[in-house]
């Protein structure tokens, strides 16, 4: 299986912020956002936008000199004691901060081992999670998660999927012509969410963007009660701007 390598804005962001979090390191003194954008040769409307969130995600901190020194999150990922229990907490926070800002359930998922697993999500009373009526792993031809991943397999990763998880009717708007379905992940951009109107399960919409870092397939995704249906697009674009905080903890 090979992998379809498009950049994403959140994937151009996070490789820009951890060029910005390796200087910040390097100079424990501080540095200033001139030193950042001497050194990285970013441009003022890329840099300030990445500092803001660098330090929204405790990742960085500016003294009141105005340098940037590493700050609380950095500084715990970075330390080898508990690295992976503070990468899981960071991980949630960011998830839980998320679902907050955009009212909907998130979702991190990954294809592992030619199938479609959920690793991560946040949900809530106002944010309820999507009833896993039918196993994840055997629906990727009608959910969000589940297309969002197969877009980033070559045709014949996909086509090997496709071959083990036979295409049910869940719903009356699933796709299960399996030539229909291969078109339309072929022609999906991107940097355009996935979206799910009901295909996966009557009463939920779902959208979900790549955020694939290296060789590892994945996605970050939402899902609402279709009486939130108006809300849909926005999420997701919401989401898609928003996935790169999400991309830097998986990163780091």
């Amino acid at each position: 299986m090979a992998l379809k390598h498009k950049a994403t804005a959140p994937q151009d962001s996070v490789q820009s912020a951890l060029r910005v979090l390796e200087i910040v390191s390097r100079h424990g003194s501080g540095v200033t956002t001139a030193g950042l954008a001497r050194e990285t040769r970013l441009p003022a409307t890329r840099l300030a936008p990445l500092l803001r969130m660098l330090r929204r995600e405790g990742y960085v901190e500016q003294t009141t000199e105005g340098t940037y020194v590493t700050g609380e999150s950095l500084n715990r990922l970075g330390s080898a004691h508990r690295h992976d229990e503070a990468l899981r907490e960071k991980l949630q926070r960011t998830l839980e901060g998320l679902r907050d800002s955009i009212g909907a359930a998130v979702y991190i998922s990954r294809y592992v081992d030619g199938e479609v697993r959920v690793t991560d999500f946040a949900a809530g009373p106002r944010t309820p999670a999507v009833n896993e009526w039918v196993d994840f792993r055997s629906s990727a031809h009608a959910s969000a998660v589940g297309k969002s991943l197969l877009t980033q397999l070559d045709v014949n990763g996909r086509r090997d999927h496709l071959s083990r998880h036979k295409m049910a009717r869940l719903t009356s708007r699933t796709i299960t012509n399996e030539r229909v379905l291969l078109n339309r992940l072929a022609a999906q951009p991107a940097t355009v969410p996935v979206l799910d109107l009901q295909e996966y399960a009557v009463g939920t919409v779902c959208a979900a963007v790549p955020i694939t870092a290296g060789s590892s397939v994945g996605c970050l995704a939402l899902s609402l009660p279709v009486e939130h249906a108006h809300r849909l697009r926005e999420a997701a674009d919401t989401l898609n701007r928003r996935a790169a905080p999400v991309l830097l903890s998986l990163a780091i």
